[in-house]
């Protein structure tokens, strides 16, 4: 006997939405948010009118309504709800030692996914919102980053998960989350990096208006790299710092003196053949990026004072051999002869600076020594190292100039705290024919030194001579001797010098 088709059919139709409720059921997680329009302000908080309702379940499934439309998200991967639950039982952590609370307003910058804002939501933090540059409804608002559309002091906890060390403006960036933080609210930070003091440092420098409250790391990554957790709070009456001043150097900071307790030792003795005792000391430097983390830097720079031609240093040696941990660094050549100017306007992204560094601002005397070719007996093509001297006529050390030009001298001092900053990573190379001696006391003196983070210097003395055994060269007055303690005052201010030549 046949059944009616009726029956049948709606037999059939009850069956289909049985199973399709038995299998959704016990994975579903339902988010249900009115409206889906713009963010504007403190607009972009979800309204005492959205629910959220949980179910016992382990993927989500998210339902947003839009103007009387339904569009679905479905996000039920096992990784997706593995990432909800790391950050769920990390700001549990934090809601105990009471950093957040369930009357918190939230913030979750960077957040593409949106792991984070959910996790803030399951916990009880309700009024939470994340922002990227594309939004991911309902948790997600799109908006500028280094332009948040929030008022300032709006939030009591912001949070940030590796995303400030691959900012390109990192300053920007740390500037509107401050501004965006209520005093005495606090700031979390997940991060690969900042695992050593230089970088945790580098942070603190970002952040002005902000205490450490604590770093360290944390176990159940839902990734195989290891994340440290910083929070910050912010102090009361605190100003926003332009992180342009300088401070004296009066005191070596403790990140500085782990990073010289790793550095290669200084040679004691002065070698009997300098030439390839010191070329052979380069095997042994230890660069600064090899040793800490750079990445919370604002900006990335090296200067070679006594640049010669390009591919003397510039091209040689830092474009290939200085371990820049991938950032790109602006480059600065500081050479005063004017042989090498021409070269330098056909090198794309080096910025050619045609002067001496100098103490003060004032014109120079420029020698400039053609190599004598020893067997030729005559002068050869080859340019020498340049030295400058004070005044015109004053013949230094008794030696009779080859070539002399007028040139500008800059106060190199003045200079280098008007270009960059204590946020900005900055390498120095310094080769200027014996001007060091002046040079370096007037970067103590003005409080310069401070702004260089890692100095190659060759220092230029009495050294015996190649052709001539047991005679030293009468081209500078200084002794081995002074050099070492030119290096290792430099080294007891803080500042991770190398012997260079």
């Amino acid at each position: 006997m046949e059944l009616p088709a009726k029956p049948a059919r709606r037999f059939l139709a009850r069956l289909l939405i049985l199973g399709v409720i038995a299998f959704v059921v016990p994975f579903a997680y339902v988010v249900t948010i009115r409206g889906g329009g713009g963010c504007s302000g403190e607009s972009c908080f979800f309204s005492s009118s959205d629910s959220l309702t949980v179910s016992a379940g382990g993927s989500a499934a998210y339902v947003r309504h839009t103007d009387g439309g339904v569009a679905r998200d479905l996000w039920t991967s096992r990784e997706w709800r593995r990432a909800v639950e790391f950050y769920s039982s990390s700001f549990q952590s934090l809601a105990a030692e009471g950093f957040i609370s369930p009357a918190s307003k939230a913030l979750c910058v960077g957040s593409a996914s949106g792991h984070e804002v959910l996790a803030l939501k399951e916990i009880g933090v309700s009024n939470t919102v994340g922002i990227s540059r594309t939004r991911s409804l309902p948790l997600v608002v799109s908006g500028n980053l280094y332009s948040q559309p929030f008022k300032n002091a709006s939030f009591d906890f912001i949070f940030s998960v590796n995303h400030i060390e691959h900012s390109p403006r990192p300053v920007d960036l740390v500037a509107e989350i401050s501004r965006t933080l209520k005093p005495e609210g606090f700031i979390a930070i997940h991060t690969a990096s900042a695992g050593d003091a230089y970088s945790l440092r580098s942070i603190l420098d970002l952040f002005p208006s902000c205490r450490l409250v604590r770093s360290h790391e944390i176990d159940g990554s839902i990734s195989s790299m290891k994340l440290r957790e910083i929070i910050l709070q912010k102090q009361p009456g605190s100003e926003i710092d332009s992180g342009d001043s300088v401070h004296e150097c009066s005191v070596v900071p403790d990140h500085k003196l782990r990073i010289l307790a790793s550095a290669e030792p200084l040679i004691q003795e002065e070698p009997l053949k300098p030439w390839i005792t010191l070329k052979k000391n380069i095997k042994n430097v230890k660069y600064l990026p090899s040793m800490v983390d750079i990445s919370f830097k604002r900006r990335y720079v090296y200067i070679d004072i006594g640049a010669r031609s390009y591919g003397s240093s510039i091209g040689s040696w830092f474009k290939k051999q200085y371990p820049k941990q991938n950032r790109t660094f602006e480059i600065y050549a500081i050479e005063a002869d004017r042989a090498f100017h021409e070269e330098y306007a056909k090198k794309k992204g080096v910025n050619l600076l045609p002067f001496a560094a100098w103490v003060r601002n004032e014109t120079l005397t420029f020698e400039v020594n053609h190599e004598l070719d020893q067997k030729a007996g005559k002068k050869s093509l080859g340019r020498g190292m340049g030295r400058i001297k004070p005044s015109a006529g004053d013949s230094a050390n008794g030696l009779v100039s080859n070539d002399l030009h007028s040139i500008h001298g800059f106060d190199f001092a003045e200079w280098l705290k008007s270009t960059v900053s204590e946020k900005d990573f900055v390498v120095v190379k310094m080769d200027i024919e014996g001007t060091e001696f002046d040079l370096v006391p007037r970067l103590f003196e003005t409080g310069a030194i401070c702004l260089i983070d890692e100095l190659f210097l060759e220092c230029h003395y009495n050294r015996w001579q190649r052709c001539c055994p047991g005679e030293r060269s009468p081209k500078y007055k200084n002794t081995y001797g002074q050099c070492l303690r030119l290096f290792s005052s430099l080294r007891e201010s803080g500042v991770l010098v190398h012997q260079w030549w």
